[in-house]
């Protein structure tokens, strides 16, 4: 089983961070705390607006603008050549307030879907709030997106308004306005000269100059709809999943538990706002608690990561799977050059990380990467490592307070039951009820129905739950691999073959197989320095099979240039599995180029 892993692979518990604490962590007594813990009382820490209700913006800029971090900074943008841009808290309020009066002049009004195409400008981030204040629904889209995917998504939102740049449009969406009945307005982030010529669009900075920078938020209903978020099935049909205004009490939460925000702290999401952790925490978590954060407009660059980190001080830093094995691909003699002694907490999230990346951050850092789990649809943090606890390498860590999680098993019946033994593999599930998590999918109630059961959500997600509590990650429910009657997580497996010297990335999926059901066939990408062999494959397989066990290890290995991931970060098995069988790929709108590291 993978939660005893870590003690069979020689993973030593990390105990919390070694790096002396400038601040105490927020969560020192994890019994307690989950004990002492209610919603109600988070939501009291909250300003709530002035006239009653909640609305996403107010918490997370007004209330400061209107207080003492008025002047703070909130926002540091670092374009591709190094240019900065600054927004204080008071300038994010203004700017968010023109934004939200350019949406009422258009007739956009509460619940109307705003999209937005485009990458970590300044533009999409007062677009988000300045929606949100208008009570508008905040959409957003991966500027990587092809026509096809943009289509869709903006088909099924039934998207009114959507912002982007002269370039992303001429390219990727004039070509679909005919396909977009529904979509009113274009509003274009460029020059006048490139806007002219684009008919039917609007110049954004043109009506951005002419709005008012007063607005008052209308009433805000705790439950109205604030986010839409889309995500990809294996049926290749995106699903959008609908969060509420109320899901600001869980991103505060969590960012004060999980991510240990403190006031001074110095903040960088990695995450592109396409996807959810971009939009929880790379706009909303860290203004709610009126810190500052660095947004870099450029793609993974080792070098310029490690000096951003160094020059901007960054003190909490929240990234993903696939740019810590990139890090490790550069090795650790490039961090030797930077001063990174502000750096207090690293977490990751996306793909469960694998052990060895874990222990990797304490050797290049001096401090563990704090790994920690969930989906788009919990809409925050459930699970995670923290700060002053131990960590024990390839767990996802221990749920937030307020969160129960459990392992279930499904019955006969199709009813499904809680596993109370520890080291029993099951479905994780959780029980309904926190402020984040998703209402429903857009147009899709039987879709959205389908994820509950017993009183339960069920995640899709296999795991098991140790002795103390510790969640350890199977696979998804559908990548599970059944050989000669053992269930194998792929996640494991990959984890082993990781540990190999000359593994890079590591995607396993399950090949059929006329006696075994399934045999465990890995694709493997290489570090600078290998190359495919025959010898090499030969030495991979044995190695795999000391470590897992001849039924766990794979059977057969193919060499690869890249493994296919998300732009989240997630190993898209599923694709692995339909190349390999010559099946359909499906949607193919979330996969992350070479080149990309999100």
């Amino acid at each position: 089983m993978l939660s005893t892993n870590w003690k069979a692979m020689s993973w030593a518990p990390i105990p919390k961070s070694q790096r002396e604490w400038r601040v105490l962590p927020n969560l020192q007594d994890y019994g307690r705390c989950r004990n002492e813990f209610s919603w109600e009382a988070a939501r009291r820490t909250l300003e709530g607006l002035p006239g009653g209700g909640l609305n996403i913006a107010h918490e997370a800029v007004d209330r400061h603008a209107a207080g003492a971090r008025r002047e703070h900074l909130a926002l540091r943008f670092i374009s591709k050549r190094g240019e900065i841009r600054d927004f204080t808290y008071a300038q994010l309020s203004a700017e968010t307030n023109r934004f939200a009066n350019v949406l009422r002049r258009l007739g956009i009004g509460k619940g109307e879907r705003v999209f937005v195409l485009a990458g970590r400008i300044p533009e999409l981030y007062v677009t988000a709030i300045g929606t949100l204040k208008n009570t508008s629904v905040f959409c957003p889209l991966f500027s990587a997106f092809g026509p096809e995917p943009i289509r869709q998504r903006m088909s099924i939102g039934d998207g009114r308004v959507l912002v982007t740049t002269a370039s992303l449009y001429k390219r990727k969406v004039a070509e679909l306005r005919s396909a977009l009945p529904g979509l009113r307005h274009v509003l274009l982030i460029g020059t006048p000269e490139e806007i002219d010529k684009l008919p039917g669009t609007l110049d954004f900075n043109q009506l951005m100059a002419s709005a008012d920078d007063r607005f008052v938020i209308l009433p805000t209903d705790p439950q109205d709809l604030a986010l839409l978020h889309f995500t990809s099935g294996t049926t290749g049909t995106p699903k959008g999943a609908m969060h509420v205004h109320e899901a600001v009490v869980a991103h505060h939460m969590t960012g004060y538990y999980a991510l240990d925000f403190h006031p001074g702290d110095i903040f960088w999401c990695t995450a592109d706002p396409g996807w959810v952790t971009g939009t929880s925490y790379g706009i909303i978590a860290p203004l709610t608690h009126g810190i500052t954060s660095l947004v870099d407009e450029a793609d993974f660059d080792a070098e310029r990561w490690y000096s951003l980190l160094q020059n901007q001080a960054v003190t909490v830093w929240y990234t993903a799977p696939t740019a810590v094995r990139m890090m490790m691909r550069v090795g650790t003699d490039v961090i030797r050059n930077y001063d990174l002694q502000r750096l207090r907490f690293i977490a990751s999230v996306g793909e469960p990380l694998n052990p060895e990346a874990v222990v990797w951050g304490q050797k290049a850092f001096g401090l563990p990467i704090h790994d920690n789990w969930w989906q788009t649809e919990t809409g925050g943090i459930m699970i995670a490592n923290y700060l002053s606890m131990e960590i024990r390498p390839g767990s996802m860590g221990r749920p937030l307070p307020g969160i129960e999680a459990a392992i279930v098993q499904h019955r006969p019946d199709k009813t499904v039951e809680v596993v109370s033994a520890p080291d029993v593999q099951g479905e994780l599930a959780l029980r309904p009820g926190w402020p984040s998590m998703f209402r429903g999918y857009l147009n899709e109630e039987q879709r959205y129905r389908k994820c509950f059961n017993g009183g339960w959500y069920l995640t899709g997600d296999l795991a098991t739950r140790d002795s103390d509590g510790y969640f350890w990650f199977v696979g998804r429910a559908d990548d599970v691999i059944k050989s000669s009657g053992h269930l194998i997580g792929p996640f494991e497996v990959e984890s082993a073959l990781l540990e190999h010297r000359a593994v890079s990335e590591a995607g396993v999926i399950g090949k059929p197989d006329p006696v075994a059901g399934e045999v465990v066939k890995a694709f493997v990408s290489l570090k600078s320095g290998y190359s495919p062999s025959d010898e090499l494959r030969l030495d991979l397989l044995g190695f795999a099979r000391k470590r897992l066990g001849a039924v766990v290890a794979p059977k057969e290995i193919d060499f690869v240039s890249s493994v296919p991931k998300t732009r989240s970060g997630k190993i898209m098995r599923r694709l692995l599995k339909a190349r390999e069988l010559g099946l359909p790929e499906g949607d193919l709108s979330t996969l992350e180029s070479d080149t990309e590291a999100k």
